[in-house]
């Protein structure tokens, strides 16, 4: 993305919006990731504890 198309959003839609926007598209990856990892501690967890884990 340019600057120029970045401030033509900003003109169009206002800077909340824009940067709501901009940092969801940016923490997306992130949640995702954490998501996963999350899912791999508790399967580590339940095989520590010797049951089945949950999925």
């Amino acid at each position: 993305m340019e600057v120029t198309e970045l401030f033509s959003f900003i003109k169009d839609f206002g800077f909340p919006v824009v940067l709501s926007w901009f940092l969801l598209v940016r923490m997306e990856n992130k949640l995702a990731g954490l998501t996963d990892v999350i899912s791999e501690l508790s399967c580590n967890i339940a095989a520590l504890r010797g049951e089945a884990p949950k999925r």
